[in-house]
């Protein structure tokens, strides 16, 4: 039999020959999320700011048969970017699916938070993942196909007293999801948003430790319970592989229920 496979024919899932970079992946959900693209058959580059934390990553990966490489840079500075992108390149090829997970929080009201705290939060958390595509989309465009997956949050819609900072930027990441879309889609570069619920990580392992605050999420979630880092892996790999193709500027939540329930 000649000619293409339908889509019954071939894996719309398998990520094989795909390189993806994921940035903050040492760790939290940006290792889960590089750990299920490689599972998946991508080349995963793995990315942080300690050269070491980074190595280890890898071992751990290649460790388990899995593809994997390192690369060290602060994604907030325009030219780490830059000769980042190109290393990346220099080392295993043109980048197919860009994730930008990167994030931190500082918490305090509004009128009490320091402008360098504001704009720390600001910086890696939306104008970080800016950089990082302005840098990756280029060879996309050119090769007319690529995934950008940004991690976005329930505070892309609302929230909390104490997160303004967070809140400021994941909602302007949510929207810079659908402005990355309108400029980009038409050269075949799908890109959607990933808005985690409540999940246990290090930025929020002292919050799942507070009994009070612990109480209240499995309260207000109808799952009745945290997430799990690996449970974002299935939604990662749709949005990564040919399964989402004609799926573009949208941001899905995974929130064992919680924007369902009033």
């Amino acid at each position: 039999m000649t000619g293409s496979k339908s889509n019954a024919e071939r894996n719309l899932f398998d990520l094989s020959g795909k390189n993806a970079l994921v940035t903050g992946s040492t760790r939290g959900l940006g290792a889960a999320l590089a750990t299920a693209l490689a599972e998946h058959g991508a080349r995963v580059v793995i990315n942080g700011t300690n050269r070491e934390t980074v190595d280890q990553r890898v071992r751990e990966l290649t460790g388990r048969g899995l593809h994997a490489v390192g690369c060290a840079f602060d994604i907030t500075n325009e030219d780490a970017v830059k000769a980042g992108v190109a290393d990346i390149q220099r080392q295993v090829g043109a980048i197919d699916i860009l994730i930008n997970n990167a994030g931190m929080q500082r918490r305090g009201p509004l009128h009490e938070i320091r402008r360098e705290d504001w704009e720390a939060v600001l910086q890696l958390n939306l104008t970080a993942a800016w950089l990082v595509a302005k840098h990756v989309v280029p060879g996309m465009i050119e090769r007319q196909h690529g995934k950008i997956i940004n991690v976005c949050s329930l505070m892309s819609f609302g929230g909390r007293p104490g997160t303004g900072p967070y809140a400021a930027s994941k909602g302007g990441l949510a929207m810079l999801t659908k402005a990355m879309t309108v400029d980009w889609a038409e050269y075949n570069i799908q890109i959607n948003g990933i808005a985690p619920g409540y999940f246990i990580t290090d930025m929020t392992r002292s919050l799942a430790e507070d009994a009070q605050f612990d109480a209240w999420v499995k309260m207000r979630t109808p799952a009745k319970r945290w997430g799990k880092p690996e449970e974002l892996a299935g939604l990662a790999v749709f949005f990564a592989s040919a399964a989402s193709d004609f799926v573009a500027g949208q941001i899905v939540c995974v929130d064992g229920g919680w924007t369902a329930n009033l």
